[in-house]
């Protein structure tokens, strides 16, 4: 009998023990904003659905009094996202390091422009001065706090005046000339030996088409220079989206099995969808915005824009000035280029896979397209009279 009540006073007691560690563990407020100074590690977990937060360098010291003078709030993303949140976060890092500014990021809850807004609430309240926005996405968020906040510069990436019609003098908005960053890819591609290529188009919104127009451009030129203009075709379509998707995936793949040999994937993480259709066709992507040479072997170069580089721009100019935009900063569109060498293709090791077009013929383009000597057009209502031949799908 004393042996069964000691049998059941253990089972009794293990159950216990059980009930106590499956208990959940609480859950950080939706609501809040995700923050991540550069100095500290996040505060809270990000959502699920994206990628953990990039930790900072451990041997980086704290914010004395826990303020931070230049601030970033990331677009739909996080700072590791290889696209504009990362590049425009290195040109924070790489000026505020150079220059012993604190400097941190900020994370919205959501996808929305009060979640926005509550994260550039945030970063002022916590010492923001000076606060830099990727994306177009952030217009109207600008529209609704120029006014309010008249001494804290704000600075909008990838952002014109059709976004923010009204710019007030603290704010600056940097735009891209992406019609000669597709040029060049286009007129690479071809140079290197393609002659079946493909434009996919995210989102048809003004980025995109200058993109997909300068390619047309470049290809063409590169094909009646090398007298190939009747052998050299480019598919184009704008898929609507720029979040990858099996239909997109499921397009590309007929593309590739009719012969096209390489597609540049322009709209945001729509490569992975280009990039899975290549590797089961063993084609090639050509990717956007940033060098995307680490995403795939396949991708064979990038039609870039140099965002870190803008960011430290804006920045030099901002500091210079006395912590106020200067004029030609100041409630205005900067658009940015060859000119100011903020587009281009990446050139590093690893990153340049053409196997016929070389580095110095590259090097000798651009200085034409730097100079003017070169002129692209940058109409987005037309599109651009080529020899080559151009199947629009979405048509």
């Amino acid at each position: 009998m004393k042996k069964f009540f000691a049998i059941l006073l253990a089972l009794l007691m293990a159950l216990s023990v059980a009930a106590c560690s499956s208990s959940p563990a609480e859950e950080p407020a939706a609501s809040e904003p995700t923050e991540a100074p550069a100095t500290e590690a996040p505060s809270e977990e990000p959502a699920a659905e994206e990628p953990a937060a990039e930790e900072p360098a451990a041997e980086e010291p704290a914010s004395a009094d826990g303020t931070y003078e230049i601030a970033l709030v990331t677009d739909v993303g996080n700072i590791d996202d290889k696209s504009f949140n990362q590049g425009s976060w290195e040109g924070v890092v790489e000026y505020a390091e150079a220059n012993g500014i604190t400097y941190s990021y900020y994370r919205p809850s959501e996808d929305s422009t009060e979640a926005r807004i509550e994260s550039i609430e945030t970063a002022i309240d916590k010492g923001a001065k000076v606060i830099v926005m990727p994306g177009y996405l952030f217009g109207e968020a600008i529209l609704t706090i120029q006014a309010e906040y008249p001494e804290v510069m704000f600075l909008g990436i990838d952002m014109g005046l059709a976004d923010v019609p009204e710019p007030t003098s603290n704010v600056a908005l940097i735009t891209y000339q992406e019609e000669q960053a597709g040029y060049l890819a286009g007129y690479a591609a071809v140079q290197d030996g393609y002659r079946q290529l493909g434009f996919l188009g995210g989102i048809d919104v003004p980025a995109v088409i200058r993109y997909g127009y300068g390619f047309l451009q470049g290809a063409n030129a590169a094909a009646v220079e090398l007298g190939v203009a009747d052998e050299v075709s480019v598919k184009y379509w704008y898929s609507g989206s720029f979040t990858p998707n099996d239909e997109i995936k499921t397009k590309m793949s007929g593309w590739y099995t009719e012969g096209t040999e390489v597609v540049f994937s322009c709209g945001g993480a729509i490569y992975l969808s280009a990039v899975g259709a290549a590797q089961e066709a063993n084609a090639k992507v050509i990717g956007v915005d940033v060098d995307q040479s680490a995403e795939s072997e396949l991708i064979i170069t990038s039609a870039m824009k140099e965002l870190k580089n803008s960011v430290v721009m804006a920045l030099t100019s901002l500091y210079d000035n006395g912590g106020t935009w200067p004029a030609e900063y100041a409630g205005t569109e900067q658009k940015l280029g060859a000119a100011q060498d903020c587009v281009g293709l990446p050139t590093a090791e690893g990153s340049w896979r053409l196997n016929n077009y070389t580095i110095e013929q590259y090097n000798e383009l651009y200085a034409k397209v730097k100079s003017g000597e070169i002129t692209i057009s940058n109409d987005t209502e037309n599109a651009p009279a080529v020899e080559i031949a151009v199947d629009y799908q979405n048509d």
